[in-house]
């Protein structure tokens, strides 16, 4: 029988704490049986202070500051004395604090009592975080107090002691807060892009080697093995909450149907089954905490949400350009295919297999989506979070409950006379206000707006919408509306726990972030992960890495990556070897590489050492760069050109490429603009790749010929998309190509440490003519390149030493 609950104001408790030693548990139990009462710790972290509950009878888990406004409320329940936290200072146990109850009723318990200032600042989600070590800043203490911000994107390195510091003072702050007549604590929701993929040419990755270091998503699905990706994503997530992190900004789950898409490594590939089952595991894994033996218990202190990415798809640009930037903010689908593509949110991130039934959180894509004929998809010309009948598709015909989150900018115009970023992605919208892009995106089912610190617009908002409903244009009144959203929005900070306890123990972050298990099983994805492509006259065998090589002469050609410029970085050249030195020095007796030809301070070229002792040519080619999302690749000065998958020259002025446009802007003079790139010429920033190699196959070729010595050309091709590797194919010995892994992990595969038994999660085309022939959102639509050796670099396409791959993967997956 549940007895009426009893007030514990902070002066009984250091009372309590004073009876005993102040870093010891306070447990009134008998020796050897189960406590039957909560117990107390306190705990200095930096310079924040805070007590440590522990609930009995496996109860939650409680932390708040030990001088700030929030107190305990003591409750006896059978057997058992609970604690739980006074949050917001009425002295009573409301539903809402009460951890017993189930989520759903908490959510809407607190929903009720938030004003509409506090639910507009829950709508938030800051702009890009990057520097944590800095601690607790004066703009954050602003947005956490006069915009009731409280979800914060990290987008620092993997420094775990800042992340802890950083949380906990932040944590303090708003619980300080809380002291303020009439506010609550609602603790801050850390969010973060990926920050764990092995490979320097990852795209939103975090610096730092704290972390375990894993492929990236487009190298998982290579492992063509969920479990491969469940291990990830539980690694993954025990490390992100030990840094404070609660909601994961992804996986990407959207299908990469076009070859030439500027994030095709941030997805699982362009099949849907393979993407769809990948997606399952990776959000099964992180939305989960697991016991002692590894069964899964639904959400808990392990556990974080996950924002699946880009809804419904942003995979198929025209032209394979990307969204981020007018460039790309069209999707079209001249295959008519829109409906494939829901299919990894709806039966993958929607349908889970584990206790935590769905994604906690969804983002919207970008771009604007353009049938065939040229029309808009759905009636309107405007972005997703715009498209009331795409959202519909998750809150209506779904039932869908959780929270969507626009991409960042959403509700920003370049043409906006504040914008000093030069990004904004308010496509269709950018002549309507702030004020009414805010308002428009709530009349979609939308809950929050992405990479926005001020309050004001949301309120604004609110207004409007009120104003719409006294006219009876909307069927519900604002409040209601708003509170809809403060439902899901509190109910996302406590599927995790952080209104329990947000604070952390350095000690405790620094044992889970890196440990050995983690690094240990994202070293062995990345080495089945990489797939073997060629290997003539078994260039690539077993061998004793350690012995077989230690006498060894190895040679890494250099090369020339001329990098874009983008709206936060000019351009610049980088000129260096093609293979991580240091790891090279790991395996062989001596490393050979070039010396830098220039002509002032730019390297023009290279000069090669002398190679007569040479064993070994290895050759790193990353893909052939197009730019980066932020870099308006295929647009330049007002004119479109084409996106290309191969290093040497490509004019678009094939019978395959499209003279007029799908999609376009529609003009002042009524007509619609033509995003054709016929004619024009692709821009490679990494074409001198084929060059280092060309000159490395001559440099092989010249030692055979004076010295009679056979030296092997192995490349390592690290891709984010498919290659056009018809340019260098014949003649290299052996290819192996990964996405996003170390190049000790390449070193480990091609030395022969591992036998390959990684597969292609997308197909490489034969030419750029089949690239501009197949529909942007059809997958598995490309002429595959046939090699030599008679072999097809198509979809589920490996070797190992025996041959082509052929096991329960590939009877899985492969058609």
């Amino acid at each position: 029988m549940r007895k009426a609950g009893k007030f514990i104001s902070l002066v009984s408790l250091s009372v309590l704490l004073a009876a005993c030693d102040s870093n010891a548990v306070k447990e009134e139990k008998l020796e050897g049986t189960t406590p039957q009462k909560y117990t107390t710790e306190e705990k200095t972290e930096g310079n924040v202070t805070y007590i440590l509950v522990k609930n009995p009878n496996n109860g939650a888990v409680l932390g708040y500051l030990k001088d700030g406004g929030v107190q305990l409320i003591e409750e006896e329940d059978g057997d058992y004395t609970y604690a739980f936290k006074d949050m917001n200072g009425n002295g009573k146990l409301d539903d809402w604090e009460d951890w017993r109850k189930d989520i759903d009723t908490r959510a809407a318990s607190l929903a009720k009592e938030l004003t509409k200032e506090e639910i507009a600042g829950l709508m938030l989600f800051s702009s890009h975080e990057r520097e944590p070590e800095q601690g607790l800043t004066d703009d954050q203490k602003k947005y956490l107090n006069e915009d009731n911000l409280r979800n914060v994107l990290n987008a620092g390195g993997n420094d775990v002691e800042a992340a802890v510091n950083w949380n906990n003072e932040m944590q303090a702050y708003v619980e300080q807060l809380s002291t303020e007549e009439g506010k609550k604590f609602i603790p801050v929701n850390f969010s973060s892009d990926p920050r764990s993929t092995a490979g320097s040419d990852a795209s939103y990755n975090a610096e730092g080697e704290d972390i375990s270091r894993w492929p990236s998503n487009l190298g998982l699905a290579a492992t063509f093995d969920p479990d491969t990706m469940l291990k990830f994503s539980k690694a993954a997530s025990e490390e992100y909450r030990a840094m404070g992190i609660a909601t994961a900004l992804g996986p990407q789950i959207e299908l990469a149907t076009d070859p030439r898409w500027l994030r095709a490594d941030g997805t699982f590939g362009e099949d849907t089954a393979l993407a769809t089952d990948m997606a399952k595991a990776y959000v099964d894994g992180s939305q989960s905490s697991y016991d002692s033996d590894g069964a899964d218990i639904g959400w808990g202190a392990d556990s974080i949400n996950a924002m699946v990415k880009h809804f419904p798809g942003d995979g198929m640009g025209e032209g394979g350009r990307e969204s981020h930037m007018n460039s790309g903010k069209y999707a079209v689908y001249p295959g008519g295919n829109f409906e494939e593509h829901l299919i990894p949110f709806l039966d993958g991130a929607m349908k889970l297999d584990g206790k935590t039934e769905q994604a906690a959180s969804v983002m919207s894509s970008y771009s604007v989506a353009i049938d065939k004929d040229g029309n808009p998809l759905f009636g309107v010309n405007k972005g997703s979070a715009y498209d009331k009948d795409k959202i519909d598709i998750l809150r209506k015909d779904n039932k869908y409950e959780g929270i969507i989150c626009t991409d960042w900018t959403v509700t920003s115009a370049v043409s906006d006379p504040d914008n000093v970023l030069g990004i904004g992605t308010a496509w269709g919208v950018e002549d309507e206000t702030v004020a009414q892009r805010h308002y428009e995106v709530l009349l979609t089912g939308v809950d929050m707006f992405g990479g926005n610190n001020a309050i004001q617009p949301v309120l604004d908002a609110y207004d409007l919408w009120d104003a719409a409903y006294e006219k009876g244009d909307v069927d519900i009144s604002a409040e209601e509306r708003f509170q809809q959203s403060g439902a899901r929005l509190v109910k996302m900070m406590m599927l995790p726990g952080i209104f329990e306890n947000p604070y952390l123990s350095l000690a405790s972050s620094a044992e889970i972030v890196g440990s050995e298990e983690k690094r240990t099983d994202g070293y062995q994805a990345q080495l089945d992960s990489i797939v073997m492509l060629k290997n003539s006259d078994e260039t690539i065998k077993k061998a004793n890495v350690e012995k077989d090589y230690q006498e060894k002469v190895v040679y890494l050609p250099s090369s020339i990556h001329h990098e874009f410029k983008t709206v936060f970085a000019d351009a610049q050249d980088t000129a260096e070897p093609t293979m991580n030195v240091d790891a090279a020095k790991e395996y062989f007796k001596e490393v050979l590489t070039d010396e830098p030809i220039k002509e002032g301070e730019k390297v023009t070229g290279f000069k090669a050492p002398d190679l007569k002792n040479v064993d070994m040519i290895v050759i790193g080619m990353s893909s052939p760069d197009n730019g980066s999302p932020f870099s308006s690749a295929g647009l330049k000065d007002d004119v479109f050109y084409p996106l290309s998958l191969q290093y040497g020259t490509y004019k678009a002025d094939g019978k395959n490429v499209r003279k007029t446009s799908i999609s376009g802007d529609v003009l002042e003079n009524g007509e619609k603009e033509n995003r054709s790139y016929y004619g024009q010429t692709a821009v490679i920033s990494n074409s001198y790749d084929l060059e280092a190699f060309k000159n490395a196959k001559k440099q092989s070729e010249q030692i055979e010929k004076d010295t009679g010595k056979k030296v092997p050309v192995i490349v390592v091709l690290k891709a984010k998309n498919p290659v056009v590797v018809s340019e260098f194919e014949k003649d290299a010995d052996a290819i192996v190509t990964g996405f996003s892994v170390s190049d000790q992990a390449y070193f480990d595969i091609i030395l022969g440490k591992q036998e390959p038994k990684g597969l292609l999660p997308m197909q490489f085309p034969a030419d750029m003519d089949t690239v501009e022939k197949q529909q942007e959102d059809v997958a598995h639509d490309l002429e595959v390149y046939k090699d030599t050796a008679g072999n097809l670099y198509d979809f589920g396409y490996g070797l190992d030493y025996k041959g082509v791959i052929s096991d329960a993967r590939t009877e899985k997956y492969v058609k």
